[in-house]
């Protein structure tokens, strides 16, 4: 964001030192010496470039009073500009007029006329540059005086166009938190039935890549990597945020080359043909991005609707009941319950007064299950410590797994006690003395010795009966959640919250009691952010004005610069809608931007225009057509510079450009329409304003001389 921030200001950085070295070599044509051109040069800009200057840093002011996320991400912005334009002014007013007299010369009538005569290409072309400009300037003081001459009619026409386009266009916009970048690559989670084997999984992530392999042509495609399963650690598990359940869970990562075609083309193709070719598994497409995956805070998705409550069943069917119809939301993809409720699992109802006729408990039972289908590791952990290395081994006694295929296997598991007393029942017995196991012999039952422990299967004592549950449980703040993940696709992040907000809203009456639903995810910190920023934006444009209210001790004036600020809004949106392009938070930023460069041309020509106005006593309008012929180059430096700097971010060019292009792009919509307005409307509403306030202290002046005459 610091680099932003730069890349922000750096056409005013230029334009500081621009304006400075216009307004000396305005003075030297005028027939003043070097010296004495620069000092009123100097002199006549510095307090109009120093309150524009505050201007433009004034307006990043609320972003330090930024709550969460938006102030990490904004805040390093706000300081590069702030200080890149304090230290740019300071440089302007000290270095470029020091540099000045030592690099200008006094202007020359005759040395002109060389100039003329010159056969210097550059030097031509200066010329040629200088004519057209001239011819441009003349041009638009006949227009300024057109619309000053019909200043009623303009002005009205100003602002039915601002307002009407700013209410009909901003409905159609659309709003996203941070513009989507293409990274090059994209995961899609691959969730095959539950409960299905870490092995068939894999068989079924090759056929995926298979499906892969013949949509994305082989020129374009890197590497596609296959996570299976659940991370070995749980450290890395606390990390996973794909929403992992099992071994029947993959993800599937595909890089590309740098030369490819859109990345979200691939993954919409693919999202239609895998729903199509493997219709009993579950896919989405995952974050890759870093941005995205920060503001997304651990969650898969940018949409989040999460229901909290203890009543775990009923609020699963609420969930399956409302999962339905936001399916239905135009823009919706990728909707599924990050939570699977239909893991398969067996219950082991043990017969606990056959179980203790023969000797046995339910520990012993549990215990030798745990044993045979776990390993000891858990309950009696032993190690081997290698004495040519040093190293200690985990030793752990486990049924092979080879050996547990069926529910006859899992029926045969045998159920030891070491705690048990001998018993008389028929059954059968092993020696476990110091010679080993033996086995007993068929048939009747021998009598009980001395150290022997009865033995049975697991079928004996216990029945295994088929069932079904949840494969991961998830709480939020302590009471069980289940969350609907989704995606945006081919809209904007507003408009589908909007409508699964109010699908929400209708069925709210219908939760279970004690629960409650929230929307999380982007959404929030989207809003957030957007309250944030909007109110700063207000909240700049009244300190702009109260700081021009002090410099220039009016209230009216400041006014008329503030009056100016709605075209730039109009323009911002009128670019936005053009270039198709959604309001997010980096177009906020660039609206920021664009109210303190937009005051800082007002000022200009309000500044110089009072000037004037001194000159031509009661002559408003003179005036006012003085300012603006007078401030046309500035201006327009001032606003090309800044439009010129922002072409390269505004076109989303280099490796995650799309974020700042619409920030680029604000600034240069803003500033094309702001520019106008302070050609046009800021000297045209001078001299109504002013003209109107002569006219009338004329009349009090009038007024009172009658008055004394009687």
């Amino acid at each position: 964001m610091t680099l932003g921030g730069l890349a922000l200001a750096v056409g005013i950085l230029v334009d500081d030192a621009t304006v400075e070295i216009e307004n000396i070599n305005r003075n030297l044509e005028e027939g003043k010496e070097v010296e004495q051109a620069i000092l009123d040069g100097a002199a006549q800009i510095a307090v109009p470039a120093f309150v524009s200057t505050l201007s433009i840093c004034i307006v990043f002011v609320p972003m330090f009073f930024l709550g969460g996320v938006a102030r990490y991400l904004f805040v390093p912005l706000a300081e590069a500009v702030v200080f890149a334009m304090l230290a740019s002014y300071f440089l302007s007013r000290t270095v470029v007029p020091t540099m000045a007299k030592y690099l200008l010369q006094a202007h020359d009538p005759a040395q002109v006329n060389q100039r003329q005569e010159s056969r210097n290409p550059l030097v031509r072309a200066q010329i040629a540059f200088e004519r057209r400009f001239e011819q441009l300037r003349n041009f638009y003081f006949s227009l300024l005086q057109l619309a000053i001459a019909h200043s009623t009619v303009f002005l009205i026409l100003f602002f039915v166009f601002t307002i009407g386009s700013f209410a009909l266009l901003y409905p159609w916009l659309g709003q996203d938190f941070f513009p989507s970048v293409d990274a090059g690559q994209f995961k899609f989670h691959l969730r095959a039935q539950t409960g299905t084997r870490i092995e068939e999984t894999a068989a079924l992530c090759d056929e995926v890549d298979d499906a892969i392999r013949r949509e994305i042509p082989k020129g374009e495609l890197v590497s596609i990597i296959d996570n299976i399963g659940i991370p070995y650690s749980g450290i890395n598990l606390s990390y996973t945020s794909t929403g992992v359940a099992g071994a029947s869970d993959a993800d599937i990562t595909v890089a590309l080359t740098p030369k490819h075609h859109p990345t979200d083309l691939y993954v919409q193709r693919l999202r239609a043909k895998l729903a199509v070719e493997f219709p009993g598994d579950t896919f989405y497409a995952l974050p890759v991005d870093m941005v995205t995956q920060i503001l997304n805070f651990g969650l898969p998705a940018p949409i989040d609707i999460q229901v909290v409550g203890n009543d775990a069943d009923a609020n699963r069917d609420w969930v399956n009941k409302l999962l339905k119809e936001v399916s239905y939301v135009p823009g919706t993809a990728d909707l599924h319950i990050q939570q699977p409720s239909n893991n398969p699992h067996f219950f082991v109802d043990v017969d606990r007064s056959k179980a203790q006729d023969i000797g046995f408990t339910q520990r012993d039972v549990a215990g030798s299950m745990l044993v045979a289908t776990s390993g000891t590791f858990q309950t009696s952990p032993s190690f081997w410590l290698n004495p040519q290395n040093g190293v200690s081994y985990n030793v752990v006694a486990q049924s092979p797994q080879y050996t547990l295929q069926s529910l006859n296997d899992l029926e045969n598991i045998p159920i030891t006690s070491s705690t048990a007393a001998a018993t008389t029942v028929p059954s059968p017995y092993v020696s476990v003395g110091s010679s080993g196991l033996t086995p007993a012999s068929a048939g009747a039952a021998p009598p009980p010795r001395a150290g022997v422990q009865p033995i049975q299967i697991l079928g004996n004592v216990a029945s295994l009966v088929r069932g079904t549950e949840p494969a991961t449980i998830s709480h939020y703040n302590i009471a069980p959640a289940i969350d609907i993940y989704g995606n945006v696709v081919n809209s904007d992040l507003r408009s589908v919250s909007d409508k699964i907000t109010q699908i929400v809203d209708r069925h709210r009456k219908e939760l279970p009691r004690g629960s409650q639903v929230i929307i999380r995810g982007q959404v929030q910190t989207m809003n957030s952010s957007f309250i944030g920023l909007v109110s700063g934006l207000f909240f700049s444009i009244l300190l702009v004005y109260l700081l021009i209210v002090v410099n220039f001790q009016s209230w009216l004036d400041p006014f008329m610069i503030v009056a100016a600020l709605p075209a730039a809004l109009c323009g911002i949106v009128w670019m936005l809608f053009i270039t198709g392009t959604h309001i997010s938070v980096p177009a906020l930023t660039g609206s920021i931007m664009t109210m303190g460069v937009a005051t800082a041309n007002s000022i200009l020509v309000i500044s110089f225009a009072r000037e004037q106005l001194e000159i031509n006593v009661g002559d408003a309008r003179a005036a006012a057509l003085s300012a603006g012929y007078t401030r046309f180059r500035p201006v327009l430096m001032t606003a090309l510079a800044m439009i010129i700097g922002m072409v390269p971010m505004s076109l989303g060019l280099g490796d995650g450009g799309e974020q700042n292009a619409p920030l680029g792009r604000a600034v240069i919509g803003g500033l094309l329409f702001a520019t106008v307005a302070t050609l046009f409307f800021v000297p045209t509403l001078f001299g109504v304003i002013h003209g109107r306030l002569e006219r009338r202290r004329k009349r009090a002046a009038a007024t009172g001389a009658i008055d004394l005459e009687d």
